[in-house]
């Protein structure tokens, strides 16, 4: 079976996924074989692996790092916020169904036999299981009958090693109000502590590490300095959301919907000089963008709502006028479109007008489409003619189905579903604007470049730039994150906990 360790933190936030996922790099160029696995995980940026069932995307990359194919073996139990009180419970990679928080609370032990039937699975597969907690072990509310935390640590017998994050202020209150929060038995798990994202000079730090260890009784493992390299985020406390000022030559704006979701589908872009990526929340943050990106959403008629309420809705349709393009997926595209539908209370019920930008309607259904797809961009017009032909591959997540009508919009792609072998046609292009239910299909080689192209072409512009293979990409940034982190953490007493477990 299995070594482990765990990666707790002080609140959300702190670099957990993070560090957890150089680890798993590390692990990997010191010759072991190594799983990323996280209990349950509170994330609208969701994958679909290659059987076709949901986990949440920071343990893909984590994976990825680790040099393995993703499995919802690691992440047994992904949480969907469906609104402030409730979220989509989905359990092995499938949807159990809709609860609030409360109703949640008193059943969530009863998947207790999941988590540990999926541990275990991947405990007898690999060398090490590396171990991610959610929020903070010492929510005094939540540690009854907890499974993600010191719960977890506890079911595994696994030694942790707590992170608190320098950069917002504050650490040694974190670290030492953490462990003074713990019962005995959980602080006896605690076998290090983190400092990460640290700037600046260390010796400055020295004092106050000698106080940690004798305040807290716990040894410092390593003090992490904030790391300039480009990884995908996993919740909307992302940096990445904040930006909304820097303008590239190429400039695009996608907007920060309230219940936005995958938005790592848009990382891609920033890999290219000059085009900067914006997320924007209001009128005023919008400009005259060159290219629109309306993305997903886990509750699209609460952000239809919302887009036309906050007035964002108007001034996207004027600049769609003035020939902007526009870019919806999955729930941006079903927002795009003439109506949206949900007759079963699938999100909230009831029905709304849409966007009109597409000729499309969607009904909501409670069965939810999840698959991995290949296919083939069809012969489109308008600014993203440059993808016709070209192929991709992508995913679905979605409940709702969507009919395109008889007007002049067209098919946007033929898709072949690489789960159950059918084909059928999807999205919808109508010059300049275009949508799609499919997900990381900007990844692909080419995709994102011939956009950048096609808008750098309709500025009057050449674009010059190289064409950039994403997953190489990927695979540099995960050397450079452990790189960073092999150097500022004590990887002998890391392997030393390990070894000696609890």
């Amino acid at each position: 079976m299995a070594k482990s360790i765990m990666i707790q933190g002080t609140m959300s936030n702190v670099g957990k996924s993070i560090i957890a996922a150089a680890l798993c790099r590390i692990f990997k160029q010191d010759g072991f074989s190594c799983a990323p696995f996280k209990s349950q995980n509170m994330a609208l940026n969701s994958y679909i692996t290659s059987e076709g069932l949901e986990m949440g995307r920071a343990q893909v990359f984590q994976a990825e790092a680790a040099g393995i194919e993703p499995s919802v073996l690691m992440n047994p139990i992904l949480l969907k916020p469906t609104d402030n009180v409730g979220s989509q419970i989905i359990v092995n990679g499938e949807v159990l169904g809709n609860m609030k928080a409360a109703d949640y609370f008193k059943y969530k032990k009863q998947l207790v036999p999941d988590i540990m039937n999926a541990y275990n699975t991947l405990a007898e597969k690999y060398d090490i299981i590396v171990i991610e907690g959610a929020g903070s072990p010492a929510e005094i509310n939540l540690k009854k009958d907890d499974i993600v935390n010191m719960g977890m640590a506890k079911m595994v017998g696994s030694p942790v090693l707590l992170a608190g994050d320098i950069d917002r202020g504050g650490v040694f209150a974190q670290l030492l109000g953490t462990l003074m929060l713990l019962e005995e038995d959980e602080k006896s798990l605690v076998k290090g502590l983190l400092i990460n994202k640290f700037r600046g000079d260390k010796n400055i730090l020295k004092p106050g590490l000698d106080m940690l260890k004798q305040m807290g009784g716990k040894p410092v493992a390593g003090v992490i300095p904030y790391i300039y390299c480009d990884l995908e985020d996993e919740d909307s406390l992302s940096g990445k959301l904040e930006q909304t000022e820097n303008r590239g030559i190429i400039d695009i704006a996608v907007i920060r919907l309230p219940k936005i979701s995958n938005f790592t589908d848009f990382d891609v872009f920033r890999q290219f000089k000059d085009v900067s990526v914006r997320y924007v929340s209001k009128v005023s943050e919008l400009k005259k963008p060159d290219l629109i990106i309306i993305p997903g959403t886990k509750n699209t008629i609460s952000d239809m709502k919302w887009l036309r309420e906050s007035g964002l809705e108007t001034a996207i349709k004027k600049l769609v006028s003035e020939n902007i393009p526009a870019f919806g997926i999955c729930g941006g595209y079903q927002i795009m479109g003439k109506k949206i539908e949900d007759p079963d209370c699938t999100e909230n019920g009831g029905s709304i007008a849409g966007m009109g930008l597409l000729d499309i309607e969607t009904v909501f259904r409670n069965e939810k489409k999840r698959t991995r797809v290949s296919g083939k961009f069809k012969n489109i017009s308008g600014i993203f003619s440059v993808l016709s032909g070209k192929q991709f591959s992508g995913y679905e997540i979605h409940m709702g189905e969507s009919t395109v009508g008889e007007g002049q919009a067209h098919a946007f792609a033929k898709i072949y579903n690489t789960v159950d072998g059918t084909e059928y046609m999807d999205g919808c292009v109508c010059g300049n604007v275009a949508g799609t239910y499919l997900h990381g299909i900007f990844d692909e080689n080419g995709i994102a470049e011939n956009i950048v192209r096609s808008l750098y072409n309709a500025k009057g512009l050449e674009y010059i730039g190289k064409g950039i293979d994403r997953k190489a990409y990927k695979e540099q940034q995960y050397d450079i994150l452990a790189e960073e982190v092999r150097k500022n953490i004590d990887m002998d007493f890391v392997y030393k906990i390990i070894e000696e477990g609890v």
